[in-house]
């Protein structure tokens, strides 16, 4: 393939110069949208997909695709920030309306059981671009010290860190290489006659997996000793142990499952629970500083609590209404992440997770304590301390391997 070339996703040979030809979908929406008629049913999905797969870039073995979900934050977002800071009203609006958008594509993304890069790609060009800011606007004035500075460097270098540690492996539960390729079939979940496709499974487990009870999972396999609850997963076709759940987003199961997190475009598990509690940590004290810094420059004199609400010089030139603008706006992801931080806390304190929370509430099993904000299930609760002992001591035993996977 030369640079502007790419196979498509029917397999055919493309070029970049024919992005806008063969469009059949295209043609039938606008043909339809002209003359009044109302469109097929997929027609906006099939358009989608195709353009999704035309957006592409020259590259040496071919052209690469881009992921449309990354795009917006790149332009929106600076966009956006440089008209709040044009006047107190347009920065009332667009801070306003920017969580009701970025709320509304969560739930839009969450119901059609979509992974998306979208959320991961705000947040980390948030965070470069409030840096940029930080060091453009505010270091100039000659406010912040050089070890201010290195402060939130470093503040911000953990929080990445931490971050790329949250994006590894959750803890996915091992899968065999014939469940493998019955999941890439799909034959499972497509029909009820697993027995005729070569899936072995044993006795009234298999039969309750074909029949799909308990949404793919239930039962506890008869083989394994008594107070030990292990429950079949009929989509990934295995004995998953206690607190494990299956992600519908990822398509896998993975060990203590809390909550598949958008922001980080990945499972919250067993293994990586900790390095997202550090991530959010992190992120919340360097913003609140950075937050602080910025404050203490445009609006001195008064506090960072006080200026975040009464600033009569932010608007005087366009630097100052800038940086207030991005203030704001630090505050208003701070917030939300706080209020995360604060359930994940709470809820690593009763040793209950998102997912059994939610289960919970679902079979009425739990009571809601702290108006609400936390759901104790009792079934794993043993105490401040001993809940905290066991959050901490998480991933630090290598998980247990039956014989059969090790055969």
């Amino acid at each position: 393939l030369c640079c502007c070339e790419y196979v498509d996703r029917r397999g055919e040979r493309n070029h970049l110069a024919a992005c806008c030809c063969d469009c059949q979908d295209l043609d039938e929406g606008c043909e339809r949208w002209l003359t009044g008629k109302s469109l097929s049913p997929g027609t906006l999905e099939r358009i989608v997909d195709t353009v999704a797969d035309r957006v592409r870039i020259p590259w040496f073995a071919g052209a690469v695709k881009i992921n449309i979900s990354l795009v917006p934050p790149l332009v929106l977002l600076p966009v956006f920030l440089h008209v709040a800071a044009l006047h107190f009203l347009l920065g009332l609006v667009i801070l306003t309306s920017l969580p009701v958008v970025v709320l509304w594509y969560y739930y839009l993304t969450h119901r059609r059981k979509e992974r998306t890069l979208f959320f991961l790609s705000l947040g980390l060009f948030s965070l470069g671009y409030m840096y940029y800011v930080f060091l453009q606007e505010v270091v100039p004035r000659g406010h912040v010290g050089y070890s201010q500075v290195v402060t939130l460097t470093c503040g911000l270098i953990l929080m990445l860190a931490a971050l790329s540690r949250a994006k590894k492996d959750p803890g996915y539960l091992p899968i065999s290489s014939s469940n493998k390729r019955s999941l890439q079939q799909g034959s499972f979940n497509k029909s009820v006659k697993g027995s005729s496709n070569g899936v072995t499974t044993s006795g009234a487990a298999s039969s309750r997996a074909l029949n799909g009870e308990a949404k793919g999972y239930s039962r506890m396999s008869a083989e394994e000793p008594e107070g030990v609850k292990k429950d079949w997963c009929a989509k990934c076709q295995l004995v998953r142990p206690a607190r494990a759940g299956h992600c519908r987003l990822c398509g896998r199961c993975v060990q203590r499952l809390d909550h598949h997190c958008v922001w980080i475009n990945s499972c919250v598990g067993e293994r990586n629970h900790q390095a997202f509690i550090l991530a959010l940590s992190s992120f919340m004290l360097t913003a609140v500083y950075g937050i602080t810094l910025t404050l203490h420059t445009i609006c001195s004199g008064r506090t960072p609590f006080v200026a975040l609400f009464y600033c009569p010089g932010a608007y005087s030139d366009y630097s100052s209404a800038l940086s207030f603008t991005c203030v704001w706006y630090c505050a208003i992801v701070t917030a939300g992440m706080g209020y995360i931080l604060l359930i994940q806390l709470l809820n690593i304190s009763y040793n209950v997770t998102e997912r059994e929370a939610r289960l919970a509430l679902r079979d009425n099993t739990g009571r809601r304590l702290l108006g609400g904000l936390v759901i104790d299930t009792g079934q794993y609760n043993r105490g401040f301390l001993c809940n905290w002992s066991h959050f901490l001591s998480l991933g630090s035993s290598p998980p247990q391997r039956s014989a059969e996977d090790i055969v």
